[in-house]
């Protein structure tokens, strides 16, 4: 039976996702096939290619984010995406979607065309990055000479590719929208950016219905996108989150770790 792991955009709250999988190994349950956008991308991606939860979360700890060294040069964007092609070639040595022990599906936007697409062969490593570009901090990646960034702009739930894949599907979706107030929408940009959030949201929520099972922490809500300082508790929420759900649902622990 092949049962399918969806693991949605985030910023730094995607480390909930390490958290879930974690939980699930304990549980005795190990996804075939893996789908992901943004962080959820690079997790998935390391998951799929067999790497460790101790390690992913060391990964998400280690690698400096905002670090000068990284600026954009003449690009769109002020961190240079392509510069950490390297962090992620000692994971991938061979660089390619074949190489991986689990199936996997990247999502990016193609930013001149305006289409979401999906990878799941050759090359690796640049669909991983380009579905993590997020718009405005990282520049775009190029592939092919199409230009790709955040696949989250258009599809922050990618369960699409496990559909037609997998017989169970459990999702793990990290961007719950966040409660405000009315004073909170002060200016304009304010607006736009809470609308552009509730559709993100709206549209990610309506897919919920076709997994089986979904752990979505509104906790996670109170962390910001790129804020490192709380990547310990952010996986204790996904992690804890996981553990309750299979529980009320009846699955059996299948191990310590």
């Amino acid at each position: 039976m092949n049962t399918g792991l969806v693991l949605s955009g985030g910023g730094i709250r995607g480390v909930a996702h390490i958290g879930v999988i974690k939980a699930l190994e304990e549980y005795g349950i190990s996804p075939t096939h893996i789908s992901g956008t943004s962080a959820g991308a690079i997790v998935g991606a390391l998951y799929a290619g067999g790497i460790k939860w101790p390690d992913i979360l060391e990964f998400f700890k280690v690698i400096p984010i905002f670090h000068a060294y990284r600026f954009a040069r003449n690009k769109p964007g002020f961190l240079d995406t392509e510069k950490f092609y390297d962090e992620f070639k000692k994971f991938f040595p061979k660089d390619t979607f074949e190489s991986l022990p689990k199936s996997l599906f990247i999502t990016a936007t193609d930013i001149i065309k305006g289409n979401l697409v999906i990878f799941q062969k050759g090359e690796l490593i640049k669909p991983v990055l380009a579905s993590a570009t997020f718009p405005g901090v990282f520049s775009p990646i190029v592939i092919n000479g199409s230009f790709y960034v955040d696949g989250g702009v258009l599809n922050n739930f990618p369960i699409e590719p496990l559909l037609s894949h997998c017989d169970k599907i459990i999702g793990s979706y990290v961007n719950p929208l966040k409660s405000i107030k009315p004073k909170d929408l002060k200016h304009s940009y304010n607006v736009v950016d809470r609308a552009y959030k509730i559709k993100s949201v709206s549209d990610s929520i309506a897919k919920f219905v076709q997994c089986d099972l979904v752990i979505s922490p509104e906790e996670l809500s109170s962390f910001a996108t790129f804020d490192m300082r709380y990547i310990e508790t952010i996986f204790e929420i996904g992690y804890n989150s996981t553990i309750k759900k299979l529980n009320y649902h009846g699955y059996i622990k299948q191990m310590e770790v």
